[in-house]
């Protein structure tokens, strides 16, 4: 493909978002190609991939973790600039109808079988159970409004125009971080302010040294922060920690150029180039600034109350001990291969090593070559980041899993992969996504730093054609969309990846309001 010819003021725009014409014409490249899938040859099950653990080994696991972790630099990473309005689409979408919003009306459509009817009276009626009711309530009393009486008569306009609006508590414009998501007696709490909640008990070093990073959108830095001001002081005083917290937003250089269905660039009503962002694999870039040793990744929605927070911290204390436990026979491993060691034992120990322990292939030349070849070889596959990623039994959850993939030269690998990056055309490629069991919650333990305590540099580590092209609108008009390879996905196709089975209680997403409803987000009893 010949390089498109950009206008002066196309350039200074790609200068302006911090890219160049080499990087957007390999964007545009990308549009162009066939379209490229993994091959999977299994799914990842239990004993095939997936590890379960006994009692006692969970017990010698987070043992470890409460000995070791304090003394190391563990960090919380959330990705946490996710808007809101997703979780209020259905709401919304009624919202936007002309007229009053009655329950006759929403309840003749229910039973003509309209799902979203169907989801709008369990919103209705389970109202007076969110977290945020109390904080409605207020804001429509300020304006001489009774929630009560407006759900006893069955019109919901005005409630919705003060839940979602900014004349309330414009909800359907903010992040998910800073909705209200649990109620307690003492009052309620932000997504944001659970992960802070939950993190003491896991991230907290010696000196109480409590550190997480968020990546958030530009225009909500300065509510996250104002949240972070007024709670800060109540959990530090709580929990007897002493918070670090970050804020970090997506660089515009990882957006990416958007076409028009026949591939050209999509232009915008003014004429200017539309870059958007590249999707949660342009995080590598925040993930690699954070400084820390063994850090947590979860996502922002993925909280639970008090009641339910020991579980979820013993898990997250049990895959950060196996971390830790495999981390250190990795480093005993590179500290004698780096000295140049090319002792047949030491070699066919690290080979074992790696395909019993690691579960990684050692091809076989690699195992009876040439000693030199064989020493670099295993010590070129053991100086990696790792990962343990807890995986959860498929629950319906829309989302990557687990597989067993084969590269271009017949190696196989264990990846978290996308349903975008499946040929679901293929009968062989389905029938072996419909025999997968557990699903990928993105609850991950990572080590990003080597036996020498120097980061690694992440972008090493990605398959970059690993990309997700999707359909999108902008002003009326359809276009294609690139994002990079996902932060769980093909960003970290080249870690040494390790999955342990974890319960369902750890994973409890909320991707619709009526989410907040289940039972793992009320309140106990």
């Amino acid at each position: 493909m010949e390089p498109y010819a950009f206008s002066e003021q196309d350039l200074k725009q790609m200068e302006d978002w911090g890219l160049t014409p080499a990087e957007v014409n390999r964007q545009l490249e990308i549009f162009n190609r066939p379209a490229s899938f993994l091959k999977l040859t299994a799914p990842c099950t239990v004993e095939d991939g997936i590890r379960t653990f006994d009692r006692e080994k969970r017990d010698t696991l987070a043992a470890v973790y409460e000995r070791e972790g304090p003394g190391r630099d563990c960090v919380k990473f959330v990705p946490a600039s996710g808007a809101a309005s997703r979780m209020f689409k259905v709401l919304l979408r009624y919202f936007h109808r002309e007229g009053e919003i009655t329950r006759s009306m929403v309840a003749g459509e229910a039973a003509a079988g309209s799902p979203d009817a169907e989801q709008f009276l369990i919103f209705a009626d389970g109202l007076k159970r969110f977290a945020f009711f109390r904080d409605l309530q207020s804001v429509m009393g300020n304006h001489n409004l009774r929630v009560d009486t407006l759900l006893k008569e069955g019109r919901f306009r005005e409630i919705l125009g003060f839940l979602l609006t900014d004349k309330g508590l414009d909800y359907a414009d903010l992040p998910k971080g800073l909705l209200k998501f649990h109620e307690y007696p003492t009052g309620s709490r932000t997504a944001f302010e659970e992960h802070l909640v939950e993190a003491a008990s896991y991230v907290t070093r010696r000196d109480g040294r409590c550190a997480l990073g968020f990546t958030v959108s530009p225009e909500h830095m300065d509510r996250f922060n104002a949240t972070l001001q007024e709670a800060k002081g109540v959990y530090e005083e709580k929990f007897k920690v002493q918070y670090a917290v970050s804020f970090s937003v997506q660089d515009p250089s990882t957006d990416t150029i958007a076409v028009d269905l026949d591939n050209a660039p999509f232009r915008q009503e003014d004429g200017r180039l539309l870059f958007r962002p590249g999707g949660h694999g342009a995080l590598l870039r925040n993930l690699h600034l954070i400084d820390g040793e063994i850090i947590f990744i979860k996502n922002i929605d993925n909280v639970v109350p008090d009641h339910l927070k020991p579980e979820t911290s013993l898990w997250k204390k049990i895959t950060a001990g196996y971390l830790l436990e495999v981390q250190g026979r990795i480093f005993g491993f590179m500290e004698r291969l780096a000295s140049g060691n090319t002792d047949p034992r030491l070699l066919d120990q690290a080979a074992d090593f790696l395909e019993k322990e690691l579960l990684i292939s050692v091809p076989g030349p690699m195992k009876q070559g040439p000693p030199e070849e064989r020493r670099a070889y295993l010590a070129e596959r053991l100086d990696r980041p790792i990962r343990v990623c807890g995986m959860v039994r498929n629950v319906g959850e829309p989302g990557g899993g687990p597989f067993w993939v084969e590269d271009g030269s017949g190696q196989r690998s264990i990846q978290i992969v996308e349903t975008a990056q499946i040929d679901f055309d293929s009968a062989q490629q389905r029938e072996i996504f419909d025999a997968s069991t557990h699903f990928n919650p993105v609850d991950l333990v990572c080590g990003v730093k080597d036996r020498q305590g120097r980061p690694f540099d992440l972008s090493r580590f990605v398959d970059p054609d690993a990309v997700f092209i999707s359909r999108k609108s902008k002003d009326g008009k359809d276009l294609k969309a690139l994002e990079h390879p996902g932060l769980w996905n093909g960003s970290m196709s080249g870690w040494i990846t390790l999955l342990v089975e974890v319960p369902d209680i750890t994973f409890n997403p909320v991707k619709t309001v009526n989410d907040l409803l289940r039972k793992g987000h009320q309140p106990a009893g």
